[in-house]
């Protein structure tokens, strides 16, 4: 399948195997769309397609005010940001699919798997969540609207930023910009649908997660009526690679699944 519009080329990045990214891909591939977290990018995952066999194709979400899509500004509110979603998956909707979020994206995939449901759109196959608080749970999402220091401290509490990053102020400004964005998309949605999905959830949390952890994700399973698994895995927020490579064999072994 091409992609069609350039609404699609500016959201979505197909990953190839080569560590590239580019438009190709196999037409009987399940399409994984990968959310990606907060102030983080499509980036994210380049090393996907090495790590899922053929039948699985990993597409990357790309939001604005990041990468190549910097000069953009970022979204504010998870509405908006949905919305103009909706118009950029639509290539995707007519061939099966699946959606995985870490983090911030589990919340943004749910979201627009709710909003693709209200409009009677093709819906995924399966909704893969990371590393995320449930829907349901109430808490504070630190530093969103305080000082830089205060995020500063935040991205290093959670991990997962290069040490190399806090030494070029004028990389961490952008880097804080766009994170700031992300956590004050977060940090006022409070829209919980009534209904749920119907579509199974599988989801992975980190044992030593801060903010994201195993009693907070087990909620998930309210935000379903079909299955709901709850994997709890090693490390912290951001999965190291022995973990990325059981939650891919895990994500595979569930599509596969779909497709007999």
């Amino acid at each position: 399948m091409e992609l069609a519009g350039g609404d699609a080329r500016r959201w979505f990045r197909r990953l190839r195997r080569d560590g590239g990214d580019g438009d190709g891909g196999r037409g009987d591939a399940v399409r994984l769309l990968c959310f990606h977290h907060a102030g983080g990018s499509a980036a994210a995952f380049r090393q996907w397609p090495q790590l899922l066999p053929s039948y699985v194709e990993p597409v990357a979400v790309q939001l604005p005010g990041r990468m190549e899509r910097f000069a953009e500004p970022a979204y504010v509110d998870m509405g908006s940001l949905v919305d103009d979603l909706v118009d950029a998956v639509q290539p995707f909707l007519q061939e099966p699919y699946a959606f995985y979020g870490a983090s911030m994206g589990g919340r943004v995939s749910w979201a627009l798997a709710h909003a693709l449901r209200e409009r009677g759109m093709p819906l995924p196959r399966m909704l893969f969540i990371s590393h995320s608080p449930a829907p349901g749970v109430m808490r504070e999402i630190r530093g969103w609207d305080g000082p830089d220091e205060g995020l500063v401290r935040y991205m290093r509490e959670l991990g997962g930023t290069p040490p190399e990053v806090f030494t070029h102020p004028a990389v961490l400004k952008g880097i804080l910009r766009t994170l700031r964005a992300d956590l004050t998309v977060l940090s006022n949605h409070a829209v919980r649908p009534a209904v749920p999905l119907d579509l199974p959830i599988r989801a992975f949390a980190g044992a030593d997660d801060p903010m994201a952890a195993p009693e907070l994700m087990s909620p998930w399973a309210e935000e379903t009526t079909a299955e709901f698994r709850l994997d709890v895995v090693g490390g912290g927020h951001f999965p190291d690679s022995s973990v990325l490579r059981l939650m891919t064999g895990e994500i595979a072994g569930e599509i596969g699944a779909l497709l007999r």
